[in-house]
């Protein structure tokens, strides 16, 4: 059972820890967790974690967020992954912060990571992990939200639901998709 886990996000310092990153930090957490390390490879950091008889291949890719379908879909295709068997965790404007969405399909929502990657393998039909981070900002001001700090306010429920987040991968990979969506979908986050 070998399983492809996609974090969302840019890399450089400037992005470090923002919203639009919280797929590289979701992934991080599940790493961490299972005492993984990531290395530089092609076009992402690459971490393997061996749990449960399964093998992750988790990454974080290196191309820039818009660019992100480039590295799917070389660890894709090299590492041998169904497509099924993969789970992108990306950001999610749409989504209030206390929410987490899981699908098994579903569109790009105009987010361009996710456009990318449905562009690099011809397909919506691959799960992700939605995270929630809410809509909190002037017309106009969308981009800086997006590449923004979290508030301090925001933290302790951003951590929080980087934990449940984790907890969603481990359901994912042992349980399925079905019971992963039923553990997040129907949750609200708070503390």
């Amino acid at each position: 059972m070998k399983f492809l886990i996609v974090g969302l996000g840019n890399i450089g310092n400037e992005y470090a820890h923002t919203r639009h990153n919280i797929g590289f930090d979701v992934v991080a957490a599940f790493v961490q967790k299972h005492h993984g390390d990531f290395r530089q490879d092609r076009l992402a950091y690459v971490a393997e974690i061996k749990w449960k008889g399964r093998l992750f291949i988790c990454i974080c890719p290196t191309t820039y967020m818009n660019l992100s379908g480039r590295a799917f879909k070389y660890w894709l295709d090299k590492e041998k992954i169904e497509l099924g068997n993969t789970l992108t965790i990306v950001d999610d404007l749409a989504l209030p912060l206390d929410r987490l969405r899981m699908r098994g399909s579903g569109s790009d929502g105009g987010h361009n990571g996710l456009k990318s990657i449905q562009e690099a393998i011809n397909s919506v039909d691959y799960p992700k992990l939605r995270f929630g981070i809410g809509n909190n900002f002037p017309k106009g001001m969308q981009s800086e939200f997006v590449l923004g700090k979290w508030t301090k306010e925001e933290e302790p429920i951003v951590k929080l639901k980087i934990e449940k987040s984790v907890e969603a991968i481990e359901t994912f990979a042992t349980q399925g998709l079905n019971a992963a969506m039923n553990s997040v979908n129907s949750q609200t986050y708070s503390l």
